[in-house]
């Protein structure tokens, strides 16, 4: 029975995936198949003029950006990294265990709020955000481990047509099951590349990105603009040549369709 169920959630899947991506530019046959290891970078925070947001823009690789809806630059953000090539995605504030409301922004997601908030908030959110094929967690350790909540936000971006990338900021997280039993295409983080603000932390991190590479099939590791964005654009773009000696840096619809014709991907 337990096969049988994994089986048919890898259906419902698969079916999920040539809905969500069948729009894509990218074609499967223009990324490397098995054996091929495949790096993701997310950039989160973008959509408030934060620093480093031009410089991480520019860069010339394939860059899933994480915009925060309702913010100063939040369009203006998004049309850019579209423009670029890049690949947009909803970066959906949510309530933390720990912190004060207000470093969330606007129509973030807490536990106090209705059904029917939970889903106006995340439809709006969606609506913010130009060219979004996607949406993450800004902070929300407390959001991303409440059932109720994550039904309902993993509900409207399967009716919306996008993917979910849990941040992993709590190891509690109920994405992953409630993802597979809904049918939406997810992934997951493995790493913050930029947690402490230092260059020497940013570089000791990219070195484990390295590490993960030798590994495994794939990794995803996130970073920021703002507070440390000096450091991890400057990191990224040192690191091209050697993580492109690695593998192929590739957006994070990439290794979820990968995935579901190969899982040992993810």
């Amino acid at each position: 029975m337990k096969t049988k169920n994994i089986s048919m959630a890898m259906t419902a899947l698969m079916i999920a995936m040539t809905l969500y991506m069948g729009g894509q530019d990218k074609a499967y046959g223009e990324i490397a198949g098995s054996g091929t290891h495949l790096m993701a970078i997310v950039i989160d925070d973008l959509g408030n003029d934060m620093d480093g947001t031009d410089t991480i823009l520019k860069l010339d690789i394939p860059i899933t950006v994480a915009i925060m809806p309702f913010l100063p630059s939040t369009t203006k953000d998004a049309e850019a990294a579209y423009k670029a090539g890049h690949e947009v995605i909803v970066h959906m504030p949510m309530e933390p265990n720990k912190g004060l409301k207000k470093w969330l922004g606007p129509g973030a997601l807490t536990a106090d709020l209705s059904d029917e908030e939970i889903r106006q908030r995340v439809e709006e959110a969606i609506d913010n955000v130009p060219h979004a094929v996607g949406m993450n967690n800004h902070m929300g350790s407390k959001i991303t481990t409440n059932e109720r909540i994550m039904r309902i936000v993993l509900q409207v971006c399967k009716e919306r047509h996008l993917y979910y990338l849990d941040s992993k900021t709590s190891y509690r997280s109920v994405v992953a099951k409630v993802a597979t039993e809904l049918g939406v295409p997810f992934a997951e983080n493995q790493m913050f590349l930029d947690d402490v603000y230092s260059a020497e932390h940013v570089h000791k991190q990219m070195q484990k990105a390295y590490s993960l590479m030798e590994r495994q099939e794939s990794t995803i590791m996130i970073g920021h603009v703002g507070a440390s964005g000096k450091y991890t654009s400057s990191e990224i773009l040192r690191a091209i040549p050697q993580l492109s000696q690695r593998g192929q840096l590739v957006h994070i619809s990439d290794i979820i369709r990968i995935s579901l014709i190969d899982p040992e991907v993810m």
